[in-house]
């Protein structure tokens, strides 16, 4: 008997080799049999109603032991010696896929509904057994799975056109779309984002060699007075735009502006080896100054200023300078109550007589400013000999070939 039961179960695990299941029915006594499971990897049992069952079985597989992060590591050779391979500067990183755009777990052509997978355990108080759909809504998930998979070859394929930067190849003053919403809900659909700077960083470590890395400046705006900025890494370029917009939102600052067109006063501020001079300027007169501060500009809401450069031009210090200078910023307001004196301002259309542009809350004294507490602002020789008519020609010091 165990001799026919071992054919048995012989041409049952050989079945299932190719069709994955196997019944074949025997006579005789309840009993089991697992002999050829190993060498088959498959198992072969004997129960009522007198049939043999074999079940295709793999004990342990390569794909069943590791984790997808580990299978990922091993095939973009993020670990061992596959790591310090290519350490050059035109090394291609590969990156990870999602395998699982375009699919549905459990969805198949069958139309199969599996309770915990694609359809609920529990439906009206009673546990759900597998079920089919309906050939009309068979062919209407599968034509919508295709259009899906469609779409996203569609958009791999698709070339993202870049808006209003400041040259061709430069990724700076490039548009991007508001920040992502807040863990409350709230939105930021009335900021606009601008980049600033895009650069690739290098970093060696003992274990990767030279590994490179994207480095993004972004700033954000309301046009209301309210902006910030935010540096954002990482190892493609727009996961780095994505942290440094995100970023920059919890770093918002509010700029004063004078009847929304402009800064108060002159401001000469210094970042490190960079220097910016800013100046007052009236309606209509625009934004003289570099490309970067005009963009940060915008994003401000200030229409008309003059700022001069000097010194180091690192876009990340022009940045912090710039925002260094206008939050130090005083109102006429503030100045007036630090006085205890009346702030005046002369302007063209007034000729010689003063405009009291604020009054301090307290009382006002009588006695003046005394002269250590004027500020003594240092003139620019450049703009004396401007004004003076004493500027060099850019011809003075250039060699005349005399014939």
């Amino acid at each position: 008997m165990a001799a026919a039961f071992g054919r048995a179960c012989a041409f049952g695990a050989l079945r299932a080799a190719w069709r994955g299941f196997a019944s074949v029915p025997v006579k005789g006594n309840c009993c089991s049999y697992s002999s050829l499971a190993w060498t088959f990897q498959a198992r072969c049992s004997i129960s009522a109603p007198w049939t043999v069952t074999v079940e295709q079985r793999r004990q342990s597989s390569f794909f069943n032991t590791l984790t997808a992060d580990e299978l990922w590591k091993g095939a973009l050779a993020e670990t061992g010696v596959g790591v310090r391979k290519g350490r050059g500067k035109r090394r291609k990183k590969k990156l990870r896929k999602n395998l699982n755009k375009g699919q549905a777990i459990g969805e198949g052509r069958s139309g199969f509904l599996w309770p915990g997978l694609n359809a609920p355990v529990i439906q009206s108080g009673k546990v759900q057994a597998i079920s089919q759909r309906k050939k009309e809504e068979r062919e209407r998930i599968q034509s919508e799975l295709i259009k899906q998979r469609d779409t996203y070859e569609k958009k791999k394929k698709m070339k993202i056109k870049r808006q209003g930067g400041w040259s061709g190849k430069c990724w700076g003053g490039v548009i991007l779309d508001p920040p992502d919403p807040g863990p409350n809900g709230e939105t930021y659909e009335d900021f606009e984002t601008r980049v600033i700077e895009v650069r690739n960083v290098f970093c060696m470590n003992a274990k990767e060699g030279r590994k490179k890395s994207i480095r993004a400046l972004v700033a954000i705006g309301n046009g209301k007075g309210a902006a910030g900025f935010a540096m954002g890494k990482a190892g493609d370029r727009m996961n780095a735009l994505r942290k440094a917009k995100n970023k920059a939102v919890h770093g918002l600052h509010f700029i004063e502006r004078y009847q929304d067109h402009t800064i108060y006063h002159d401001i000469t501020v210094k970042f490190k080896r960079t220097t910016i001079r800013m100046k007052k300027q009236n309606k209509g007169y625009g934004l003289h100054c570099h490309r970067a501060i005009i963009t940060i500009c915008k994003l401000i809401g200030i229409k008309d200023m003059y700022a001069k450069v000097s010194g180091s031009k690192n876009l990340i210090n022009i940045t912090r300078a710039l925002f260094k200078g206008l939050t130090e910023q005083e109102t006429h307001q503030q100045l007036a109550n630090q006085k205890s004196l009346c702030v005046v301002e002369f302007r063209e259309e007034q000729g010689p007589l003063p405009i009291v542009v604020a009054l301090p809350e307290g009382t006002v004294r009588e006695d003046p400013e005394p002269e250590d507490e004027v500020p003594d602002i240092k003139l620019e020789w450049s703009d004396v000999k401007a004004a003076q008519g004493m500027k060099k020609s850019p011809w003075v010091n250039v060699k005349r070939t005399v014939w």
